[in-house]
């Protein structure tokens, strides 16, 4: 499995280093490689890696605050990609994202349940670990981290500022991302950004 993985050092030179095969040359829509890609296709599967890899990566890690599970995210999302039939009804790109954020909430459960055992045995009484606030450093004179800023945040608000003012998706395509009404979105963007002010005094 280990040597499938897109090599993160590789999702932002190799996009450049060969054009998506295609006849004499031509460059091919992602609905075709993805379409090559499912009949086994490892040129078009590769193709398709370094069009939207470091796109994927950028969310991933953004998601997890970890290199190592953003690159395992991003596989697993190609990994299903390949493996399911897409039925056009959003852009290729937003739908790889839906699948990654199933992936990444897949994982997010399954380390919960790791946590909880691991409270369960020390004491007998589950904690769950509480994201750190501000930077320290004075406020304004510290520089925000973006990471640090995103962790403190719970997944669901987490992901709305991410798809909202990070990946500047539309209020429709994040809706049609997380699989909840438009409103869902709104007030939860509401309540992220409100919860950002609180924590943190350089954010606008």
């Amino acid at each position: 499995m280990e040597e499938n993985r897109p090599p993160q050092q590789q999702y932002s030179h190799e996009s450049a280093a060969r054009p998506a095969p295609g006849e004499a040359g031509a460059v091919l829509d992602d609905r075709e490689l993805l379409s090559r890609s499912a009949r086994g296709d490892v040129d078009a599967q590769h193709a398709l890696i370094e069009r939207h890899a470091p796109y994927l990566f950028g969310v991933a890690h953004a998601l997890s605050g970890d290199a190592h599970d953003a690159e395992d995210l991003v596989q697993e999302t190609f990994m299903g990609a390949f493996r399911t039939r897409f039925r056009g009804e959003s852009s290729l790109r937003t739908w790889l994202v839906k699948i990654l954020m199933r992936r990444a909430g897949m994982l997010r459960r399954s380390r919960r349940r790791e946590q909880s055992n691991i409270s369960l045995d020390a004491s007998g009484v589950h904690e769950p670990a509480v994201a750190s606030g501000a930077p320290g450093g004075g406020g304004a004179d510290a520089r925000l981290d973006l990471s640090v800023m995103l962790q403190a945040l719970s997944p669901e608000h987490r992901q709305v500022i991410l798809l909202r003012e990070i990946e500047q998706m539309s209020y429709e395509a994040i809706a049609e991302t997380l699989g909840v009404p438009r409103g869902t979105v709104e007030s939860r963007l509401h309540r992220a950004r409100e919860e950002l002010r609180k924590r943190f005094k350089g954010y606008l």
